[in-house]
């Protein structure tokens, strides 16, 4: 369970860094987001997890 606290403590500052660092440049990305088709968002997000599901499971204890 520390583990897990930790890891989250973790992703919450990688995930506010550009939101401290370049607010302005934030809110414009978010805006072209919307412009993004749902379904490659879904492709992306999915990517994403099994890129992050590869690397716990290789780098693990």
């Amino acid at each position: 369970m520390k583990l897990l606290l930790c890891l989250i403590g973790l992703v919450l500052i990688v995930e506010g860094i550009p939101y401290f660092a370049f607010p302005g440049k934030m809110k414009k990305w978010m805006s072209t987001l919307q412009a993004i088709p749902d379904s490659n968002l879904r492709a992306m997000g999915f990517v994403a997890m099994a890129l992050g599901l590869l690397i716990a499971y290789f780098f693990k204890e």
